[in-house]
């Protein structure tokens, strides 16, 4: 099958990868475009089937306009390895000049509607028809080309095909896609490669920091400090911080696990999260990130998400029909085909993530930016965000360790409470509660921290109401507190854990306007601590601001992407 590829190349002469077995294939089909700087500029389209690369030289390359008819010479077909390859292929060889891999990720047959992401054997049956009939139609997964698109033969010769964007929402007739010129893997520009850049390591060499270990879905996530300013610092990177549930997702050739930072599967929850993940072409990985629910702003809101932890029928229902969708967004790599990466610094875990998570529709890459954090904070308060992660360039990853070298920066004061009791509703809640009684543990003691009334519509009402009968009790869970000696509150066994938002922290330790946000079931009451907020000391982290126009643009290109 690749006996005119192995013809043309003399292997003692080029970097170009030989001839390979088949590997046995998990996850979705891959597709790769390279953009080849041969006797002439062109780009090489590829699409994996039957453990071999399908490939057709586009001259003007991918086009997203569906008026725009490009030109695919179909060529040798090329061995799988030659996904990954970049480099320079030296004069006298065939094909001599630079490549880079322009564009990557998975695809599927799409004939009359229909995808087979989930069925490689079905996929390849449909393209393999596709392909004796001149005709195929498919959806890209890539981190440049989405949507659906076709190749069609030409009757002029059996070589000539045409590439044609559907119409879908990811064509446009405006959007010039070849102006994005670098790789999607290495970053590197065709220029670059030629000035002697190398690109990164294969997937087979991994950072030298990265151990083999053997996959596990026991793990515990890393954890942040909370500090009480935001900073710039050319050695930390900075994220959004997303108002959503954290959650670890375990990928093991095709079957995928999604748990909690304590523990809790939640893999049945969030259909199609597992779906698209377990497309993934890396047959192990474990990434580490944030489950959120988009509001009609299209901004992450806890009130959604925690509605999708099982709380009841009727608010699923809503989330539904009133809310944008749920995507996971990964930000860190942990572990990677029978590799852990926790010793690996954070920037080259981000890069690996980076080159290896093919984003869809609902997982998506968390984007960030690097030394500019004030700049970046006040663009995510503005934008209602909950607030940033700074994270150390070298930081290593410590399983469940709240870190000095992961430090969060909220616009909003939330936190987790322990609920403790409650209080009796009058005037329209005199069949309801009043306000729920809020603690949090100090070594073995619950400490009271106050009480929440607001944030509450009718139907969560009857969703916390329900569960609080079931948990009363007679004695209080709370440790002595004047202010519980006197009231009238009805107690309840201390196994409930709402986020809450509020103003500030009274000199009585006390919540000051308290709002209600919802119930969680991803955290276990006894690690449910009052947060303390340390100073940044700016003489470690703080640098002069430098006047850098590429350092604004980061952010807001970031910022836009929100």
């Amino acid at each position: 099958m690749l006996e005119d590829y192995k013809r043309k190349r003399d292997f003692t002469a080029t970097p170009e990868p030989g001839p390979s077995s088949d590997p046995a294939g998990w996850g979705g089909l891959k597709f790769v475009v390279q953009k080849h700087a041969a006797r002439r500029l062109h780009y090489d389209f590829r699409l994996e089937l039957d453990g071999v690369l399908k490939s057709w030289a586009v001259p003007k390359g991918p086009s997203l306009d569906p008026a725009q008819k490009r030109l695919a010479v179909l060529v040798e077909d090329h061995p799988l390895d030659y996904a990954s390859f970049e480099g320079v292929i030296s004069d006298g060889n065939y094909g001599a000049g630079q490549v880079i891999v322009w564009d990557t990720g998975i695809y599927s047959p799409d004939e009359g509607g229909r995808l087979s992401f989930e069925d490689r054997a079905e996929a390849q049956e449909r393209m393999r028809q596709g392909v004796d009939a001149g005709k195929l139609s498919f959806t890209l997964r890539g981190h440049k080309l989405r949507g659906s698109w076709t190749l069609v033969r030409t009757a002029r010769s059996p070589n000539d095909w045409l590439l044609i964007k559907h119409k879908d929402e990811h064509a446009s007739a405006d959007e010039e896609v070849l102006s994005n010129e670098r790789s999607a893997v290495s970053g590197l520009t065709l220029d670059e490669i030629k000035a002697g850049h190398k690109p990164p390591a294969s997937l087979d060499q991994l950072p030298a920091m990265a151990k083999p270990s053997a996959f596990s879905t026991r793990f515990k996530p890393m954890l942040a400090r909370l500090v009480d300013s935001p900073f710039s610092h050319p050695d930390w990177l900075f994220e959004p911080k997303l108002d959503g549930i954290r959650a670890l997702a375990f990928l093991q050739r095709g079957a995928v696990t999604l748990r909690t930072r304590n523990g809790n599967d939640i893999t049945s929850l969030y259909p199609t999260v597992v779906t698209e993940l377990a497309t993934q072409p890396e047959p192990e990985m474990v990434l580490d990130g944030e489950i959120v629910a988009l509001n009609d702003s299209g901004l992450p809101d806890f009130g959604l998400i925690q509605h999708t932890l099982g709380m009841s029928d009727r608010p699923v229902r809503r989330l539904k029909q009133a809310t944008g969708p749920i995507i996971y967004y990964p930000f860190d790599l942990v572990h990677l085909n029978g590799t852990s990466l926790q010793r690996v610094p954070l920037a080259e875990r981000k890069a690996l993530l980076e080159r290896v998570l093919v984003p869809s529709e609902h997982v998506q890459l968390v984007q960030y930016v690097e030394g500019e954090g004030e700049s970046f904070f006040q663009g995510a308060s503005s934008l209602g965000l909950e607030g940033m992660v700074a994270k150390r360039r070298d930081s290593v990853y410590e399983p469940g360790v709240r870190s000095r070298s992961w430090l969060k920066v909220k616009a909003v004061h939330a936190q987790e409470f322990v609920v403790g009791g409650y209080t009796q509703g009058g005037g329209a809640r005199a069949s309801s509660f009043g306000a729920l009684l809020l603690g949090y543990y100090q070594g073995s003691q619950l400490r009271y921290a106050g009480r929440v009334g607001s944030g509450f519509d009718l139907e969560t009402m009857d969703d916390v109401l329900s569960r609080l009968r079931l948990l009363e009790t007679d004695d209080s869970p709370f440790a002595p507190d004047p202010e519980l000696a006197r009231s009238d509150a009805r107690w309840v066994r201390p196994q409930l854990v709402a986020q809450v938002k509020f103003a500030q922290w009274t000199y009585e330790d006390r919540l000051r306007a308290p709002v209600f946000l919802g119930l969680r079931s991803d955290l276990d009451p006894k690690t449910v601590h009052r947060e303390k907020v340390e100073a940044v000391a700016p003489a470690q982290l703080s640098v002069p601001k430098r006047e850098r126009s590429s350092d604004a643009d980061q952010v807001n290109q970031v910022l836009d992407q929100l």
